[in-house]
């Protein structure tokens, strides 16, 4: 063929044809057409991105017979790449130097796609496609002269506009004091970052030489913990997953003493946010070195928190979040440079934090929605996230509503007397017979029950150490439907008859969990803390099913890391959530995490959590008149009034009444003494 010959070429899975002259890079031709190729190198055929695959046969269809003798023999170039780096597959071809001789139909392979569908196994799997906020770039830029006497910044933007097309382009000031050395550095080949979020693209930084990939971090920070994934950005797999306490718990362990440190210490505000960016560029630092790179290569963040942390981490003040009407200084998303928050990142580093819903509903809630979707289907769903604030939210397509409740920390272990958090030693599973209210329980870091053999040798180098929050929600579920509770949540002393572990303290009693060194015990104050957290959690509830308004959900999807580790039977006999099929309630793990990550990778996502949020209706539960009401019936277990027939049609239900006769007797006596 003539290479003014015209030929018809078909890109997959997109479908899209267009008619070539012979001799045109087929790279050239997919982007001509639109077709979603990867490259960095610009055609050069270094980065190995742009692989395609040319598929042999006759194809009715569109009219053409297709083959590999259809593109020229392959090049030194390719040659090179496959000695340099790894041998091409078979059938696979750069498609920068892989020309077009004749027709031909060319397969594009998910990895050379620059948007893509992923899977993210080690964090959550989920599906996200790829569109992040980054993209990079490699170019040759002239030499500087004293003929043609150019800035070097004016050099870079025209090789971009050459080779990538790209105009316009705004510099951020963080590349220009080392722009010179690493022209110099890189031989006039260089990679460039260049942030595509704005109306103009902005270029971000600059690295010597050819950089094949960049990274970026989603990061959670709640109000106990903060977790880092470190993310690559152009496969979308996380490579590092880190995280610690965040160290403002020593300034108040739930959010409202925090507030309150801040209203009465004058620098507590910037205390607290000295500390939670200290403990992000340690977690930044320690994720870099796990995986072994520089932390200059990660130019992307994106933040969820809930807003007296997301506040904190701008250095804004929560005081206004501590009293009605609890006003944010800004419901909006906020993307800036990251060294405006003095993280440690590449100093042109982008950083993203999503919307925030109302003022005690933040960021992390948003990410949260963004992950379950619950807003693209018909049934009516429930979502908890459940913490020392548990976030609520209900809704589906046509209606969304949210709002917050103070649950305390009680379900993370703290107010209880043997609670601790969750770690090593810790019981996370309990289970009581019926019959002889015997006692069998599992504890972190070990698989085996306690009543199975090798449990002692296997917990020998922790011991039982306490009882955390989802061992303290199947412990009291399990004293009720054993007869050792009461519907009202009182240890029922006239139980003790059957066994030995209830004991008399005072004027109430206690059941034991643990016997010998370390004795594990259930206290009364215990299960009315318990009471107190699942009543507030169930009260909001059910102010967002009267104002949808709705009698039971479709389903419940309980978030967080505590929500991943409970039991959901055991929640529902407790009267954590409302009655709905045992089916169709589940866990979603840390969904905040999981949302933060989608909104990193895909800016497209970005803008739909941004309008969805808008729509949210936010219910106050601290202003509904509904709510001390609703409260005071949901102290009872599993409710006073909601009778949870789904749940009891499967579960039997005990045959305990209300508090024992003493506490009776001690009544009419008292009304006797009026008398």
């Amino acid at each position: 063929m003539d290479e003014t010959d015209i030929v018809s070429v078909i890109f997959t899975p997109s479908g899209r044809r267009g008619d070539f002259a012979v001799g045109t890079p087929l790279l050239e031709a997919a982007r001509q057409l639109g077709v979603d190729i990867d490259s960095v190198c610009g055609g050069r055929g270094l980065c190995g991105r742009c692989q395609i695959v040319c598929t042999e046969g006759s194809f009715p269809k569109h009219g053409i017979r297709s083959g590999s003798s259809h593109l020229n023999p392959v090049s030194q170039t390719e040659l090179r790449y496959a000695e340099r780096k790894s041998p091409l597959e078979e059938g696979r071809r750069l498609s920068c130097h892989a020309l077009i001789q004749g027709p031909v139909v060319i397969d594009v392979p998910p990895e050379s796609q620059v948007h893509r569908q992923i899977v993210r196994k080690s964090a959550e799997g989920r599906d996200i496609e790829l569109m992040p906020d980054i993209r990079l770039c490699y170019v040759e830029v002239s030499e500087d002269s004293m003929e043609e006497p150019a800035s070097d910044l004016s050099r870079l933007r025209l090789a971009l506009k050459q080779e990538w097309n790209l105009t316009d382009l705004d510099c951020d000031v963080a590349v220009l004091p080392a722009l010179h050395s690493k022209l110099h550095d890189g031989g006039t080949g260089v990679t460039v970052a260049v942030y595509t979020e704005t109306e103009r693209s902005r270029l971000i930084a600059v690295w010597p030489g050819l950089v094949e990939t960049v990274y970026g971090a989603a990061i959670d920070v709640g109000s106990t913990t903060i977790a880092l994934h470190l993310t690559d950005l152009h496969q979308g797999n996380v490579l590092a997953s880190v995280g610690k306490m965040n160290p403002q718990i020593r300034f108040g362990e739930d959010l409202m003493s925090r507030v309150s440190y801040v209203m009465m210490q004058p620098e507590g505000a910037k205390e607290m946010t000295a500390v939670v960016r200290t403990a992000i560029n340690e977690l930044i630092a320690e994720a870099a070195g796990e995986v072994g790179i520089d932390p200059e290569l990660i130019v992307s963040l994106a933040v969820a928190a809930n807003p007296i942390m997301h506040h904190l981490l701008l250095g804004i003040d929560p005081s206004p979040l501590g009293s009605a009407p609890f006003t944010l200084a800004t419901e909006q998303s906020v993307s800036l440079p990251s060294r405006e928050l003095g993280i440690d990142i590449n100093p042109g580093g982008r950083l993203y934090i999503p919307p925030c819903i109302a003022g005690h509903v933040g960021a992390d809630t948003a990410s949260v929605i963004l992950s379950d979707q619950l807003y693209k289907r018909d049934e009516i769903t429930l979502i908890i996230d459940i913490g020392t604030n548990a976030e609520i939210v209900l809704g589906n397509r046509a209606k969304l509503l949210a709002c917050s409740s103070p649950t305390g920390p009680a379900f993370e272990g703290a107010q209880i007397s043997c609670g601790q958090r969750a770690a090593a030693g810790a019981i996370e599973r309990v289970r009581i017979d019926p019959e002889s209210l015997a006692v069998r329980y599992r504890v972190i870091g070990s698989e085996l029950w306690s009543d199975e053999a090798g449990f002692a040798d296997a917990i020998a180098a922790t011991g039982v150490t306490g009882i955390c929050g989802s061992g303290i929600i199947e412990a009291v579920a399990e004293m009720y439907l054993s007869g050792v509770l009461t519907a009202d949540g009182v240890i029922n002393e006239t139980q003790a008859g059957r066994t030995d572990r209830i004991i008399k303290e005072g004027r109430t009693c206690s059941f034991v969990l643990t016997t010998g060194e370390s004795q594990i015990v259930v206290t009364q104050t215990d299960v009315r803390q318990i009471q107190l957290a699942k009543a507030a959690l169930y009260a909001g509830v059910r102010l967002l099913m009267d104002e949808f308004p709705v009698t039971r959900v479709d389903r419940i999807h309980i978030a967080g890391a505590f929500g991943s580790n409970i039991d959901t039977r055991h929640a529902m006999v407790l009267g954590l959530i409302p009655d709905c099929e045992l089916t169709n309630v589940s866990s979603i793990g840390n969904a905040a995490s999981t949302g933060v990550r989608i909104a990193l990778l895909n800016t497209d996502c970005r803008r739909e959590i941004e309008q969805v949020v808008s729509k949210v209706q936010k219910i106050e539960t601290a202003l509904s008149p509904g709510f001390q009401q609703y409260f005071v019936e949901a102290m009872a277990i599993p409710h006073k009034t909601d009778p949870f027939p789904l749940l009891f049609s499967s579960v039997t239900k005990p045959a305990t009444g209300q508090s024992p006769e003493p506490g009776g007797q001690r009544r009419r006596n008292r009304r006797n003494r009026r008398d």
